[in-house]
């Protein structure tokens, strides 16, 4: 009798065991469908966005248009399935960092949380990086790089991607990437990175004013005071107009400095959401980027995909 109940209890065990691992693993496969699912919900709605802004050119009689107005920084869409984001960042929204003067550079870092030694340091490296050696010959940084292992000379000419910045002294994946803190009601919000801020394809300004980064705004002069004002009214409501930008600004230090809208180049972002059987949506979310180049009359197509992002950080 005591040999059949230990037995029993074993078998219990083990049959609890095994439901449990059923369970875990099958929970596990439904998370990584919905991952999947999402992650072909936002490559959707990017292709959306790319058509509503190439039809948005294209005007009615009232000069108004049912898809897109350019310089909006946002689209959102309903599918069957679920919800998505689309954020349009133009690259003039960023700074130039081949271009970009040195002092700009360090006012960026330090308003991105660099410690003052850092930013100087990773400013000198970025300058150093951009700019031909004296005479070919190897500079201080190059005898640090060269001292790595696995060790690489600096370019020494302009940057052609943006993540050769990981490469530099003095950057850590902090400061490039981003990261999050929390508000004074506790919540985490995403810190912006270096990334979200510096291009190779940017012409050094003017920034679009509804998509520029607040960091970058302090970087170029523009006060604390007139960055919370700009990014307040644009939280409200886009600006579609310069001289929407001049009523609001009314002459302030750096006006000069900012637009509505960018030029060719744009990056989008999509963040895509499952809708649930009871209609909410998932806290599943997954996003993907593109960076993509308008092209004008005379090609045969209307734009130019430069990069994909399959997996970029959901924010």
């Amino acid at each position: 009798m005591l040999a059949v109940l230990w037995l029993s209890a074993a078998l219990s065990a083990i049959a609890f065991s095994l439901a449990t691992t059923v369970r875990g693993e099958a929970d596990r496969a439904a998370t990584a469908g919905d991952g999947v699912r999402s992650h072909f919900l936002a490559t959707g709605a990017i292709q959306r966005a790319l058509l509503h802004m190439e039809w948005g050119r294209y005007l009615q009689p009232d000069g108004q248009t049912q898809y897109y107005v350019w310089g909006t920084p946002r689209l959102s869409f309903e599918f069957p399935t679920g919800h998505a984001d689309v954020l349009i960042t133009p690259e003039a929204a960023k700074m130039n960092v081949n271009a970009a003067p040195p002092e700009e550079l360090f006012r960026l870092l330090a308003l991105l949380g660099a410690e003052p030694e850092r930013a100087r340091e990773i400013t000198l490296a970025i300058v150093d990086w951009r700019t031909p050696s004296p005479g070919g010959l190897p500079t201080g940084f190059d005898q640090y790089y060269l001292s790595l292992r696995p060790s690489f000379p600096a370019r020494h000419a302009s940057f052609e991607e943006i993540e050769e910045l990981l490469l530099i002294k003095g950057m850590t994946p902090e400061l490039f990437y981003g990261s999050v803190e929390r508000d004074r009601e506790g919540r985490l919000v995403p810190r912006a990175g270096l990334q979200d801020c510096v291009t190779t394809y940017g012409a050094g300004g003017p920034f679009d004013v509804n998509t520029v980064e607040p960091a970058v705004l302090g970087a170029i002069g523009v006060a604390p005071e007139v960055a919370d004002l700009i990014v307040a009214q644009r939280n409200r409501m886009p600006f579609l107009k310069r001289e929407q930008v001049t009523e609001l600004l009314q002459g302030a230090p750096a006006l000069n400095r900012l637009s509505v809208g960018g030029n060719a180049i744009y990056t989008l972002r999509a963040t895509a959401r499952l809708r649930l059987s009871n209609g909410a949506l998932s806290d599943e979310r997954r996003s993907v980027a593109a960076m993509v180049k308008f092209l004008g009359k005379g090609f045969d197509e209307s734009y130019h995909i430069l990069r994909w992002y399959d997996n970029v950080w959901v924010r």
